[in-house]
């Protein structure tokens, strides 16, 4: 009991794993483009190499979920609409924004646009909950807009992005914010968050077979054992150990901390599109925008765990 309680009181070694865990986390959201170039080297378009990330990964959580707590299956009618947000709208879309951008772009300035999510995160709370705009938010969302045309070269005379790329990019920013405001009204439904992602998957996956030719899909995948275990290494390292890791983070550390710590996803993106992909980064504003980025991030979670106190 008394070694128990000295844990519980000094938690410092697990502070420092769930660290590493949040680490871990964004390093592998930040590698989404490695598997994305691939599969358009195959011949698949965004859609469809959506279809192969949400289809795996749904069935890979559905059997965990069954193993682990079946009664998570278990949720209400009337809430159909708040998981069909998540599902279609905020995994769905958003991923299919977000391929479309690394397409069209290069994988840093894809992962910059997706990271004006905590701007728009507090737009969406200022209308759906009423939040307050302070002065902090204020300057946080210019700062993230200003990194924004910084990196895509709209600021600085070395435009590495077209309209539609830049589009794509400012659109998964959005669909991913959208994702926290619904699972804000199903965590105050009383839903887990295990539900809550497990019907995510589940429907954007649903959404993804009904508007997709599943044909080619069918064949990349299936081509041989490899192509098999290359696609559920894509729904392992894209989606599911990524929210493993950073739901175990957040047993032992703030979430405002937590999404700090995740802001090497877009590092890790632009470090891989330059090392893998030879993709250019301008100097000094593509560096600059980068950090103008991230240091709105972390200024609107900064505010956000001070609340919290």
């Amino acid at each position: 009991m008394k070694l128990e309680k000295r844990r519980k009181k000094d938690p410092s070694g697990l502070k420092r794993l769930a660290v590493f865990f949040v680490l871990l986390a964004g390093t592998l959201w930040g590698c989404i483009g490695i598997f994305v170039r691939r599969y358009n080297a195959l011949g698949l378009d965004s859609m469809q190499t959506v279809a192969v990330r949400m289809v795996i990964a749904a069935v890979l959580l559905m059997l965990f979920v069954l193993i682990y707590k079946p009664k998570l299956y278990k949720i209400r009618l009337k809430d159909i609409w708040i998981f069909l947000g998540s599902g279609v709208i905020s995994v769905g879309l958003f991923t299919y924004c977000y391929f479309s951008s690394i397409e069209l772009s290069s994988l840093s300035v894809a992962a910059v646009l997706l990271y004006t999510a905590p701007a728009f995160v507090m737009l969406f709370s200022l209308i759906f909950f009423k939040e307050k705009m302070t002065v902090m938010k204020a300057i946080s969302l210019v700062l993230a807009v200003l990194g924004c045309a910084m990196t895509t070269g709209v600021i600085g005379g070395n435009l590495t992005v077209t309209l539609a790329g830049f589009l794509f990019g400012l659109g998964s920013g959005i669909c991913y914010a959208l994702y926290s405001i619904f699972s804000r009204f199903a965590l105050d439904r009383g839903y887990e968050p295990f539900t809550i992602t497990l019907y995510t998957f589940l429907l954007s996956a649903v959404f993804c077979l009904c508007v997709t030719d599943i044909r080619p899909v069918i064949g990349v995948v299936f081509a041989d054992a490899g192509s098999i275990g290359y696609a559920v290494l894509f729904a392992l390292v894209s989606c599911i150990l990524p929210y493993v890791f950073y739901t175990l983070g957040l047993k032992h550390i703030k979430s405002s901390t937590a999404s700090i710590i995740a802001t090497i996803e877009p590092v890790v993106a632009t470090i891989i599109g330059a090392v893998v992909f030879g993709e250019p980064v301008a100097v000094p504003f593509g560096y600059l925008g980068v950090a103008l980025v991230l240091v709105s991030v972390v200024l609107i979670n900064i505010k956000t765990g001070n609340k919290k106190k």
